[in-house]
């Protein structure tokens, strides 16, 4: 089984990227990919930059890895109540390929803040945009208070209930 696992943000340190990276971890018997979002910087998506160059290369290197998943493990990071800008460009791109972007694969689909609401908009967002666009979402998660409820040293959610919450989803899965 193969997990395809991101943080919907750019960030070197995300904390979307390490709650994402730890679910994927918790699969049994999964090989494990993680997905930088900077390996897919592509311009600012527009039409007419579209018929310039036509479809971004990168777009479909990130449908790929969509394809080659058995699971999907996405973390989103919220920016004013929505997806980062980094996320939606690849989105938009990929979108003009295939308007199924996350191609119907099973998706646990996360969300972190170092807020109390755990990224609760954006995964809200999401949840009702995704089964557009091919989610098939089979659970949510959101994580409030990252720096709080996750221990960075050992990369895993230090809050023994949430902790658990999450195992008995992946469990579930």
């Amino acid at each position: 089984m193969k997990i395809i696992a991101f943080g919907a943000s750019p960030s070197k340190n995300s904390i979307n990227k390490k709650l994402a990276t730890y679910a994927a971890h918790l699969f049994n018997n999964a090989e494990v990919e993680v997905l930088d979002l900077n390996d897919f910087q592509m311009p600012i998506f527009s039409v007419d930059i579209e018929k310039g160059i036509g479809q971004h290369p990168l777009a479909q290197a990130f449908l790929d890895k969509i394809s080659s998943a058995d699971i999907l493990v996405v973390s989103l990071a919220e920016n004013n109540g929505n997806y980062s800008v980094a996320f939606k460009n690849i989105f938009d791109w990929c979108s003009r390929i295939d308007a199924k972007v996350f191609q119907n694969k099973p998706m646990l689909l996360m969300a972190t803040s170092p807020g109390a609401r755990g990224g609760a908009i954006v995964l809200g967002v999401a949840k009702n945009a995704f089964p557009f666009y091919g989610g098939n979402i089979k659970a949510t998660f959101s994580l409030p208070s990252f720096e709080a409820n996750f221990d960075l040293e050992n990369g895993k959610i230090s809050n023994s209930e949430l902790d658990n919450q999450l195992k008995e989803i992946v469990k579930a899965f």
